[in-house]
């Protein structure tokens, strides 16, 4: 008897070998939280069972091996050998130096990845080697859309909101995209009560078991605008002063990511444990500023110091909110914010305090209280471009969509 899968499903299928229980429980998180995936996990050595394992029906086969034991390299040779181009096979290794390389690339492994591995890690590497032209379905990424405050107060949660709501609708004539917002401000949020949404998430109920939360426990978590809008917020808890566990955090964003098209993240001004991650999985990284002087001063510095730190992860680029152009006016001009930011200004949307002030007190997105209005022309220049691009003029949604929280290193 042959050891794998022997399911006629036409999803998405990920064959998992390992005898590590850790790295199985990790991939049974992060593969487990997409009913389009289907997860195969063959418990053992590569080098016991890797002769009888069945990968016919695969798209992504992922091996844990030893790379220091001779027979688990030779393992993984036969097993190249065997399957040749498809399916691709990602190696997983504890060991790991210049001749483990030189090896694998000789047996044609698709990707290899040192452990410890972060679960969006697993997943960037199985969505880049799906792509190929076998049997299995394409595997792609959920676009991850990130909103960053350089100073307070500076609007970043209504242009989040909004960003979520164009996204949402960015379909045309096929089905909206599945959109989720997520409020980072765990502690003083305000996405919920701009929206006029109960916040359900509860991450202390979460924090002493991580692993409970899966696809049916987010769904008791989310909220859900009229809109269609999936919301994932917490209540307000002013007098705690608390942070929450980067395990809690990461399982969270990866199980949202997996199941959504789109994701916008509503950023906190304060870094964590877990910001790191976020903005080096960040399609898009915007840093929202007001337009005065200090404002602009603190971008460029927050963009300067996400470079240093981060490295060529992520691009920051930055916005500058309630931007006014005066004629007459001793105040900033569209030629001094291009000269102050460089390269990392991007956008200046419109003032239009009245129009926000209206849509908060109402809990609708902007253009429901005034179609066309000047912020969502400008949000629309920012954001479609990419949205329209990623849509692939109207190829089948992924079957994968699992957000890039790479592990800083």
């Amino acid at each position: 008897m042959r050891i794998g899968l022997n399911s006629s499903s036409n999803n998405t299928c990920v064959v998992v070998l390992t005898a590590d229980a850790e790295f199985e429980s990790s991939a049974r998180a992060i593969f487990g939280a997409s009913s389009a995936i289907e997860l195969v996990v063959v418990p053992g050595r590569l080098a016991d069972v890797g002769d009888t394992l069945n990968v016919s029906a695969a798209t992504v086969v992922v091996v844990d091996l030893d790379a220091g034991r001779a027979e688990e390299m030779a393992a993984l040779a036969r097993l190249t050998a065997r399957i040749g181009q498809w399916p691709p096979v990602i190696a997983i290794t504890q060991v790991f130096d210049e001749t483990v390389a030189r090896t694998l690339m000789q047996m044609r492994v698709a990707d290899f990845l040192v452990k410890p591995i972060a679960g969006i890690d697993l997943v960037r590497a199985c969505a880049s080697v799906g792509k190929g032209t076998g049997r299995g379905n394409d595997l792609t990424e959920a676009q991850i859309y990130t909103f960053l405050p350089a100073v307070g107060g500076a609007g970043v949660t209504t242009l989040a909101i909004q960003t979520a709501m164009l996204l949402l609708n960015s379909g045309g004539p096929r089905a909206n995209p599945s959109t989720c917002l997520l409020d980072l401000e765990f502690q003083h949020g305000a996405v919920a009560d701009y929206l006029d949404l109960e916040p359900r998430l509860n991450l202390a109920e979460i924090e002493p078991r991580p692993d409970r939360l899966d696809r049916q426990l987010l769904e008791v978590m989310l909220s859900y605008h009229a809109s269609g809008l999936a919301v994932v917020a917490a209540p307000n808890r002013p007098a705690e002063m608390r942070t929450f566990d980067l395990d809690v955090v990461t399982r969270l964003l990866d199980l949202v990511s997996a199941n959504f098209e789109y994701v916008v993240f509503d950023m906190p001004r304060t870094w964590f444990s877990w910001t790191d991650r976020v903005l080096l999985g960040s399609n898009k990284l915007y840093i929202v500023s007001e337009s005065t002087v200090p404002g602009l001063r603190h971008a460029k510095q927050l963009v300067s110091a996400i470079k240093e730190r981060l490295g060529e992860g992520p691009n920051p680029q930055v916005i500058v909110n309630r931007f006014e152009q005066r004629m007459f006016s001793s105040g900033l001009r569209l030629n001094d914010v291009r000269q102050a930011l460089g390269e990392s200004f991007v956008s200046a949307i419109p003032n239009d305090y009245a129009l926000v002030r209206e849509a908060i007190d109402r809990g609708v997105p902007l253009d429901e209280v005034k179609p066309g209005n000047r912020i969502t022309t400008e949000l629309k220049k920012l954001v479609l471009p990419a949205a329209n691009a990623k849509a692939g003029h109207g190829k089948p949604v992924p079957l994968l969509k699992k957000l890039k929280l790479s592990a800083a290193r």
